[in-house]
């Protein structure tokens, strides 16, 4: 082998490497990912399980008598003098168990359930004020 065919070799090798280099960089994003959202999903699975768990003693308990917080809803709204749709429960539902409900970040995970100042201004009857 002379000097030329040795040199074109090595060439002919870095490129390969390279290409595994950058395959290996593509598929390392991917798995990334991947961990990412099984992570997500865990969670998610773990919050439909206790809100799964929390339902079903408190169907029970609303076919005999009112429960106590559905007692404690109904006094806060007369309270307050406002009519609070479905839709405003489902959200504090949803804000409650780690989503962001805000028109910036709807639907996604809250990091270790830390406070958003656009959920809670939402949440408080301000979020028109952010479109």
């Amino acid at each position: 082998m002379d000097r030329r065919d040795i040199f074109v070799k090595m060439a002919s090798i870095e490129e390969r490497i390279g290409a595994l280099y950058r395959e290996i960089g593509e598929l390392t994003d991917v798995v990334v990912a991947l961990i990412e959202e099984n992570g997500q999903l865990l969670v998610e699975n773990e919050h439909l399980r206790n809100r799964l768990d929390k339902k079903q003693p408190t169907q029970r308990a609303q076919t005999s008598k009112p429960s106590r917080t559905a007692t404690h809803a109904a006094a806060t709204l007369s309270k307050q003098q406002k009519v609070v749709g479905e839709g405003y429960d489902n959200l504090a539902r949803l804000y409650a168990e780690g989503f962001h409900i805000c028109n910036v970040h709807f639907g996604s995970l809250r990091k270790e359930k830390e406070d958003c100042l656009f959920c809670l201004s939402l949440l408080s009857g301000g979020g028109s004020t952010h479109k």
